[in-house]
């Protein structure tokens, strides 16, 4: 029995992969803060709606997918019904497993995922590392829950907060750039629609050739960049303007802030 405690948008995308990846609606167990969204849970996907220490009690996975600042208060209230058979794994960015395995009693298993939003159609980036008592039993049971929603990779946890910087808020930079080149695509006299679905296509197709072909993105870029020709002259202009130094100061400022989170 799985439990999915604080189900909001993360918590659902989850639930929703596992039960299309062939998990029974009775194997899984949904916590909600609001009465309304835990009916909206119940009806949406037939699973079973509990309080958190009813779940915690029944369930042998609970994941935390609560927000980083409801942390605290959702450990006081486990912290009685948790025993050290269950598998706790923690979706909260900037939350160590040191922070959960002090509110829990001794010896129970921690696993610390960052996931990311590509959860919602199953392409999701997770990446996990194993708390203080966590074996490699655990780590394979936390691969089995996330794999049907994506890649899961393994990571030592002193790199979660980089790894919250650049792949759990990284789609939100690529959204971003889209939408900074479709502003360009109407200034210079597209169609909005046509212009998004240029770049998304774009977009889509620089993405599984970078992933497919095996190539160095360095390689990737100069294929498409001819002698004096438009690309380089594009190419120009964003190193002028320190893009490239931009993108790298701003994930550092994710990192910085995901820590932050995680000191309270």
């Amino acid at each position: 029995m799985i439990a999915i405690l604080g189900a909001g948008k993360m918590g659902e995308a989850l639930l929703s992969g596992v039960l299309r990846a062939g998990r029974r609606p009775s194997d899984l167990i949904v916590t909600a803060r609001r009465e309304e969204r835990g009916a909206l849970l119940r009806e949406r996907y037939g699973v079973e709606v509990a309080t958190n220490a009813d779940a915690a009690r029944t369930a042998g996975t609970l994941v935390l997918a609560v927000k980083p600042q409801d942390m605290g208060a959702l450990l006081d209230e486990l912290k009685g019904h948790v025993t050290p058979g269950r598998l706790v794994i923690s979706m909260a960015a900037g939350i160590p497993t040191a922070f959960i395995e002090a509110r829990l009693p001794d010896d129970v298993p921690v696993v610390r995922v960052m996931s990311n939003t590509p959860v919602h159609v199953d392409e999701a980036m997770s990446v996990i590392s194993a708390g203080t008592h966590a074996s490699e039993e655990h780590l394979k049971l936390t691969e089995e829950l996330l794999t049907p929603v994506g890649k899961v990779l393994r990571i030592p946890e002193s790199l979660q907060d980089a790894a919250t910087a650049l792949s759990g808020s990284g789609p939100a930079y690529f959204y971003y750039l889209v939408e900074a080149m479709v502003d360009a695509g109407i200034l210079l006299g597209m169609p909005r629609a046509a212009a998004l679905e240029m770049v998304i296509q774009s977009a889509v197709g620089a993405a599984v050739m970078l992933r497919d072909s095996g190539d160095h993105p360095v390689m990737l870029r100069e294929a498409v960049t001819s002698p004096a020709g438009t690309t380089i002259s594009a190419i120009r202009e964003l190193e002028r303007h320190g893009v490239r130094a931009a993108v790298i100061e701003a994930i550092e400022a994710a990192r910085d802030r995901g820590r932050e989170l995680g000191s309270g």
